[in-house]
């Protein structure tokens, strides 16, 4: 399909990624946003860039209900470009791509995507491509693995894929650091689909994360970003409340363009990274979706959104090299709850909540905006605080 796309329908909606999404489309002339979720109300759909809000079968645990509503919804409403934002709606509709009809979806194939967010073949990948991952051990099921042969922690037990298709459902899993033997022998017989589904066991690399985002048309490069997490959530390391974007390690880059080049990679991608105390990156994963801090990107001066539909619908497209240094982006109420986490801790010492609390009251205005809370579209802010408040 070549012009522009009039109806984009973008899934998801209570994800801050979705938000971001939303609002980016929004201001494109000519193109109507709709968003949906499985919940009554979501950040995407309390935006007013979003023309309507759907409401559809929670795809993990009603996913054939769900296929029949997206198929039913692509027909009556008309939608013509999909945009997902996490790994177990877009792997769904890759994998059953027969119910789109004309309807564009911007991803690359269902096999390529999972070469590389299967954790599996991805360190496969990766090994063939002399790209330095950390030593890893697979396993098709908890029976193969003999504890005894563990001898150095601690280790990462890493499932294959984040979401797994187990018959009529999808379970989401998680990846978890085993600090003992006893550390891991509670946690193969805590996780049951470790039972029954592949996973590794790799070594533990001190240092800290480092990302490299991009976006790549058909195996090309367009843009490439990176970013730096202030605080997380939670404190000790996760998800970025406050993060600021950063130049982008010429390593980093090289690594993932090898990686992305040889997958002929279409699509957004964010390749995660662990440094080490040398400075020797690793290669952990790649996650084949839009990442928690768009925002930020978009921002900075690079609208990740706005590029993959214009790849997506035939559009011009220009590589864009340069972006703002130094850009903030903050997540209040996430924020507020690594605040809070802080001084629950019994590890964090009296001068490190005061200066917790410090930095988190300071005023920042140069150069700092916050994710969800904007002038001129406040009812998704609204609307999380709500939310925030009932739980």
């Amino acid at each position: 399909m070549t012009g522009t796309a009039q109806h984009v329908l973008v899934l998801d909606a209570k994800q801050r990624s979705a938000l971001a999404v939303t609002r980016s489309l929004g201001q494109i002339p000519g193109l109507k946003i709709s968003t949906a979720d499985s919940s009554l109300t979501s950040l995407a759909g309390s935006s007013k860039f979003s023309y309507q809000y759907f409401v559809h079968p929670a795809p993990q645990d009603e996913p054939q209900a769900f296929l029949d509503w997206m198929q039913q919804t692509i027909k009556t409403e008309q939608i013509d470009v999909l945009f997902p934002v996490t790994d177990l709606t877009s792997q769904m509709l890759l994998m059953h791509q027969d119910i789109l009809g004309a309807c564009l979806l911007p991803f690359a194939s269902y096999d390529t995507l999972i070469a590389l967010a299967d954790k599996v073949k991805l360190t496969e990948l990766a090994q063939t491509l002399d790209i330095r991952v950390p030593t890893s051990r697979m396993y098709k099921n908890k029976a193969e693995v003999d504890i005894n042969d563990i001898s150095h922690y601690p280790v990462v037990v890493k499932p294959c894929l984040s979401q797994i298709r187990t018959g009529s459902k999808w379970i989401e899993t998680l990846v978890v650091v085993a600090h003992s033997q006893e550390e891991l022998r509670t946690i193969l017989e805590r996780h049951t689909y470790l039972r029954h589904y592949a996973f590794m066991i790799q070594e533990y690399i001190s240092g800290h994360g480092a990302g490299i985002f991009a976006i790549y048309d058909h195996g090309e490069p367009v843009a490439y970003f990176a970013h730096r997490r202030i605080r997380e959530l939670p404190p000790e390391g996760g998800m970025s409340v406050l993060s600021e974007s950063v130049g982008i390690a010429p390593e980093l880059k090289r690594v993932a363009e090898r990686l992305l080049v040889s997958a002929t990679w279409h699509g957004v991608a964010m390749v995660e990274f662990r440094v080490d105390e040398r400075g020797t990156p690793y290669l952990l994963e790649v996650n084949t979706r839009f990442w928690g801090s768009l925002q930020l990107a978009i921002d900075a001066g690079i609208d990740f959104p706005k590029l993959l539909w214009q790849i997506t619908t035939g559009q011009p497209v220009t590589s864009v090299e340069n972006y703002r240094i130094g850009q903030r982006l903050r997540w209040f109420l996430g924020d507020l709850d690594s605040l809070i986490l802080t001084f629950k801790s019994r590890n964090d010492s009296v001068g490190q909540k005061i200066k917790h609390l410090i930095t988190f009251v300071m005023p920042r205005f140069a150069g700092q905006r916050h994710e969800v809370n904007r002038f001129g579209d406040f009812r998704p802010a609204w609307t999380e605080l709500k939310q925030y408040v009932s739980r």
